[in-house]
């Protein structure tokens, strides 16, 4: 399944294969302060395959907070978190946030919440490397 995605400006816009075509999608509300307050909720698929595409880099600002070990990718002009990255041991890695989609039935999507709270950066950056989406083309992700 093809799922696109994007801000709601178009500047920051992504392809999200993900293999196999999915009954559902987990869709987790992370507990932290940024995300709570953004409305994020993220999803990814390990074997899946990300494309990202930005039509001005300029208008892309990251934050990185906490441990500083992901970086929310967000649009300045229209403000939307479309996805977050996190570079380990350097591989790219990725999450999505479900809001964004544009072509998804919203009746696939199994919402749950996600408390990180108290974890290790050891631990967090071992369960991205096994959760997070590990094939991800974003030319825009150093810049």
């Amino acid at each position: 399944m093809l799922i696109e995605g994007r801000c709601h400006c178009g500047n920051i816009s992504f392809v999200l294969d993900w293999q196999p075509n999915p009954e559902s999608i987990p869709a987790r509300a992370c507990t932290c302060t940024f995300c709570t307050r953004h409305g994020g909720l993220w999803t990814s698929n390990p074997q899946g395959r990300l494309q990202v595409r930005v039509a001005d880099p300029a208008r892309v600002s990251r934050y990185a907070f906490g441990t500083e070990t992901a970086a929310f990718q967000i649009c300045m002009t229209c403000g939307v978190v479309p996805l977050v990255t996190s570079r380990i041991d350097g591989q790219l890695y990725a999450v999505v946030n479900v809001n964004t989609f544009e072509n998804v039935d919203p009746s696939l999507l199994q919402r749950s919440s996600s408390t990180l709270d108290g974890e290790g950066v050891g631990d967090r950056l071992a369960r991205r490397q096994r959760n997070w989406i590990g094939q991800v083309d974003f030319p825009a992700a150093d810049g």
